[in-house]
């Protein structure tokens, strides 16, 4: 679908590379209308968009949607070098920082990961994400939303990598039985997060309601380790929240991970319990 019901989103000013990788296409593609003397109207209807929309594009104000590249392709008779581009105009629609954390989770060797508030990204169905961005307050524009599950999304590529990755994720009892955005939600997000779980590079944990004691009470962790013996590591309990890589700070990170996964239930009790859950829901 395409139209002006369906803009391009607009680029982040302080995405520097993005800037000029839209800026890039923009004059390519007003070059190569203006060398078959088309005007923007005609132009826009014939690729299903407004004549504002195109100046935009071509301006390098909004992000073309990957349709919009297809068929400029074509009624510009490009011979697929304007369709080229659509890998990169795909990674510019990702926020700077969403980019940043996956290309660094494409490089890890090893991941743990702790989040006390939800399932965790990389474990979330789309839908279950769409739902969380659409609790969001204030609330998130409809293109903001999805811009923010395709980037979601396009970060599960993490677990197609070969060689695999080791993951290791704690989920709290508590985030497993909230219904967020419905019973029929919560039970898809189970059963995904079970698919997962018995990959055998990845380890998903539980942490019961019930312990006493909880390593994680200083927030959210997220340490990723490198093939050259480097990491990098994140928490709200470090830094103000700041990625840090110094080994003091990561060690601080590790010991309470480590501590949080003895506290959780086992790989296999944890799964265990993930198909009793499953059977309540």
């Amino acid at each position: 679908m395409g139209g002006e019901d369906e803009p391009g989103w607009e680029v982040d000013p302080d995405d520097e590379w993005g800037v000029a990788v839209i800026a890039t296409v923009g004059r390519q593609l007003k070059l190569r209308r203006e060398a078959l003397a088309l005007r923007a109207a005609d132009f826009g209807r014939a690729v299903g968009y407004g004549e504002d929309m195109v100046y935009k594009v071509e301006a390098g104000k909004r992000i073309p949607r990957p349709e919009y590249l297809d068929k400029a392709d074509k009624v510009l008779k490009a011979g697929g070098l304007i369709s080229a581009m659509k890998e990169d105009v795909e990674k510019v629609r990702y926020p700077r920082k969403v980019r940043a954390l996956a290309e660094m989770e494409g490089k890890a060797v090893e991941l743990q990961l702790y989040d006390p508030l939800s399932v965790h990204g990389l474990l979330q169905t789309p839908e279950y994400a769409r739902s969380l961005f659409t609790m969001r307050r204030p609330a998130f524009t409809l293109d903001d939303i999805e811009r923010g599950v395709k980037a979601r999304v396009s970060r599960k590529s993490v677990f197609e990598r070969d060689p695999a990755p080791e993951l290791s994720f704690v989920l709290e009892e508590w985030v497993l039985r909230r219904p967020l955005g419905g019973r029929a939600l919560l039970r898809q997000q189970l059963e995904h997060t079970l698919e997962l779980g018995q990959l055998r590079n990845v380890e998903i944990q539980v942490m019961p309601m019930d312990r006493p004691e909880h390593a994680g009470i200083e927030g959210g962790i997220e340490v990723l380790k490198f093939a050259d013996g480097s990491a990098v590591g994140r928490s709200p309990g470090v830094a103000n929240g700041r990625p840090v890589s110094e080994p003091r700070d990561l060690r601080v990170l590790e010991l309470r991970y480590g501590i949080i996964r003895a506290q959780a239930l086992s790989s296999r009790e944890s799964l265990a319990f993930i198909e009793e859950l499953l059977g309540e829901t």
